[in-house]
């Protein structure tokens, strides 16, 4: 049975935010706001977490993941930003963006696009997902919760903890942060190709 957090908004509870990333080291899969949707997150390493979010979403060895991190700092640490590129992602973060870029040795292969070795990585602007990812000082390995042939995410926490409350370990509920992901940009290329248009402004890519 998944543990169930209601955290405020906009003053997150400081020891609700500790208990939930002292949960996330321990291998806890969470299931957390974010300022696009709600999303399934573990630990970078936890190989358990990964297996878990792939077969709940069913994905297969090509779906790119995603680095949640906490600032630009943290985000260059795990990919290779050159300057045109480090210029147009500076500017749109933080916001409802996913950048793919090329990973830098820091990222366990098991993440890696199997072809392009690159992996997804963004800046949330959302109060409770940036005191999570100050509170585990680490990127939280993430994907968007969108279970298999549904056509849109769960907005509601208490309705995350009915239905996932077997496969979760701890739901975090800060109320609905809609339906739309995020707009994904690959930069793998050098070039800004935008893969999926969301809730980030694509024409800025365009």
């Amino acid at each position: 049975m998944a543990k169930y957090f209601d955290v405020h908004p906009e003053n997150p509870q400081p020891r609700g935010i500790s208990q939930i990333a002292d949960a996330v080291r321990a291998e806890a899969l969470i299931a957390y706001p974010t300022d696009s949707c709600y999303a399934l997150g573990c630990r970078l390493g936890s190989q358990g977490g990964i297996e878990r979010i792939r077969s709940i979403r069913h994905l297969d060895d090509r779906h790119h993941f995603t680095l949640m991190c906490r600032d630009f700092a943290q985000l260059g640490q795990f990919v290779r930003v050159d300057n045109d590129v480090f210029r147009a992602v500076k500017a749109s973060t933080p916001g409802s963006y996913t950048f793919i870029l090329p990973a830098t040795r820091e990222v366990p292969r098991r993440l890696l696009h199997p072809k392009k070795k690159t992996v997804g990585v963004r800046i949330p602007d959302h109060v409770v997902t940036q005191a999570l990812l100050a509170a585990l000082d680490e990127p939280l390995l993430s994907s968007t919760l969108l279970l298999p042939d549904e056509k849109e995410p769960m907005t509601q926490g208490w309705e995350i903890k009915d239905r996932l409350d077997h496969v979760v370990d701890l739901v975090v509920d800060s109320g609905d942060c809609g339906t739309e992901p995020t707009t994904v940009v690959d930069f793998s290329s050098g070039e800004a190709e935008i893969v999926r248009r969301g809730a980030g402004d694509p024409s800025r890519f365009e």
